[in-house]
């Protein structure tokens, strides 16, 4: 990547770290008793800070910041049933069908071939990362605009969030589950 398309992913990411901390001091400002208005100021939020990682991901090795263990599946039972149970499935299935439904879009992630494996488990984990921090921060916001009175915008911060974040955490996981699966074949059929 040009170091000039990375200095400006990286201004955009600082760009909206400023608007959120100035949307969130402001929060009274913006109140709405409608539903409509709510669900509208929700997703803003969400989109401000989720795009402060999702920038900064595509700018920088940012999944680096945790440790490599924290990458690795350890309890794939556990992870299978909650992707089960959640129907983190049918979310996949409607992310292919809107947002990557472009077949070259995919094919960066991941272009089907073996040597293409490392770059699916790097571009994994760098979706994780830039949804699982904002996950946890807007987790914090939603608790937060709750306590000060604005219940039905956090309410909706909090539902928009598990959406928007906490399923492609659990999606991105379950891809690692089945690459490390993958992976082990692979092992042993090149030591056979």
């Amino acid at each position: 990547m040009g170091m000039i398309k990375r200095t400006l992913l990286t201004l955009a990411s600082a760009f909206l770290i400023w608007q959120s901390y100035d949307l969130l001091i402001h929060i009274d400002g913006f109140q709405t008793d409608s539903w409509l208005g709510n669900l509208f100021l929700a997703w803003v939020i969400n989109m401000f800070i989720t795009g402060i990682f999702a920038l900064a991901g595509f700018a920088h090795p940012t999944q680096s910041l945790l440790p490599e263990s924290y990458y690795e599946i350890n309890q794939p039972q556990k992870l299978e049933s909650t992707y089960k149970l959640l129907n983190v499935a049918l979310f996949r299935k409607l992310l292919l069908a809107t947002l990557w439904r472009n077949k070259k879009q995919r094919g960066q992630y991941f272009d089907g071939k073996r040597k293409g494996l490392n770059n699916l488990i790097e571009n994994s984990q760098k979706s994780e990362f830039g949804h699982l921090i904002p996950f946890v921060i807007l987790n914090f916001i939603a608790v937060y605009l709750i306590t000060v009175g604005l219940v039905k915008l956090g309410i909706f911060v909090f539902f928009i969030n598990v959406l928007g974040n906490f399923y492609p955490v659990i999606l991105q996981r379950h891809h690692r589950m089945r690459i490390q699966r993958l992976g082990k074949r692979l092992d042993k059929m090149t030591t056979e």
